[in-house]
């Protein structure tokens, strides 16, 4: 019997592709609830990552540290995927790591079980680069935003991307991810 935190997963498939009886039953056999403490990691730094989070309440960040700073690379909330890329994708450690910014509700899957997926079921395929794509065309428009606007317009852009979940970032966090100190960002926001 589906539940309701399941029927929301389903949901999110449902807007790439068709979700049959047989996939929904093979998620619902290999998919994991979770559930992580504010403070706490969903993924380590310079380890493989093998699992895929599907945030369904909270937000999570991706970051790095550089001589003891943390960089903050992205944020992750409700209803999207979280996972280390490069590490996930070619099974080798890298610099990210993984937290919960807020008390995380989420579904996991393993590396292990989406390749069966993608064996099993084509349409997974398919879901997997339909939603790819969506995030390249973020990243692009990162890369874009950092290296040809001001502090403000990379500020406005970031309260325009994550629009619904910006006033629960603490503003250290905003700073790092803009690239800029939290003194410019508390005057950008005056």
């Amino acid at each position: 019997m589906e539940t309701q935190k399941e029927s929301i997963l389903y949901h999110h498939f449902e807007k790439f592709i068709p979700v049959s009886e047989s996939l929904k039953k093979e998620l619902f056999n290999r998919i994991e609830y979770q559930e992580f403490k504010k403070g706490e990691l969903l993924h380590e730094s310079n380890k493989v990552c093998t699992k895929s989070y599907f945030i369904q309440k909270g937000i999570v960040r991706s970051f790095f540290l550089k001589e003891g700073k943390e960089i903050t690379e992205f944020f992750c909330s409700e209803n999207e995927w979280v996972n280390s890329p490069k590490s996930f994708m070619l099974k080798q450690v890298d610099i990210y790591a993984i937290d919960a910014i807020e008390d995380i509700q989420a579904f996991c899957l393993d590396i292990n079980d989406l390749g069966y997926l993608f064996d099993h079921f084509p349409e997974m395929e398919r879901y997997a680069r339909l939603s790819m794509g969506t995030i390249f065309g973020h990243l692009l428009e990162r890369i874009t935003v950092l290296r040809f606007t001001t502090a403000k317009e990379k500020y406005e852009h970031f309260c325009e991307v994550y629009k619904d979940i910006y006033h629960r970032i603490p503003l250290g966090m905003v700073a790092s991810y803009l690239g800029i100190t939290q003194e410019t960002l508390s005057r950008i926001r005056r």
